[in-house]
């Protein structure tokens, strides 16, 4: 039931609050091996999803599939509420969110479903072949067979080299605007 209503409450636009998380936020640290892939951002362009993650820019990523109607609109909405807590420092931090359901999530799918959530400039929505998703999900430790059975998690690392912070569960935006203030401040 808390799923339900905190779903519409981020569709609706209103702040995901704790009250409104189904599970306890569970935070830690993690050393990731990440393997260079070819990914497409929602311009159609294909990239290195390395060279893009390691821009010099903090990374703040998540994993989405655009038909999802239960977690990801709500992992979405924290993340543009998230975006716009941020103010100006905005421009120094690249968000991500990369699709687990790369046969239905094409450029165009991913710009709509941006659109929908109003991200801004410095926030890229990633697909790319099926193997290429499954490899990213391994690589972060998530994958699960089948993108029904994926959970809320965010990832942020200050640096290209840096730990990753994980973050299990849902997060409101004002408790990843916290651990991004620890993880930016960290040497």
């Amino acid at each position: 039931m808390c799923l339900t209503l905190a779903a519409t409450a981020c569709l609706a636009g209103e702040p995901l609050t704790k009250a409104a998380a189904q599970d306890e936020l569970k935070i830690s640290s993690t050393t990731l091996s990440l393997p260079d892939l070819s990914m497409i951002r929602q311009s159609g362009q294909a990239v290195s999803l390395a060279s893009d993650m390691n821009d010099g820019r903090p990374v703040v990523l998540n994993f989405i599939f655009t038909s999802c109607e239960a977690i990801c609109p709500m992992m979405t909405q924290t993340l543009a509420q998230f975006q716009e807590l941020l103010g100006p420092e905005r421009s120094h931090v690249h968000l991500m969110s990369i699709s687990i359901d790369p046969e239905q999530d094409t450029p165009a799918q991913l710009r709509a479903y941006a659109k929908k959530f109003h991200a801004e400039e410095g926030w890229t929505f990633y697909t790319g072949t099926h193997d290429a998703s499954i490899s990213l999900q391994k690589a972060f430790n998530l994958y699960r067979g089948d993108k029904m059975r994926h959970s809320s998690v965010t990832f942020m690392r200050r640096a290209p080299g840096a730990p990753w912070t994980r973050l299990d569960g849902f997060a409101s935006p004002d408790d990843l605007l916290r651990e991004y203030k620890q993880v930016a401040a960290s040497p």
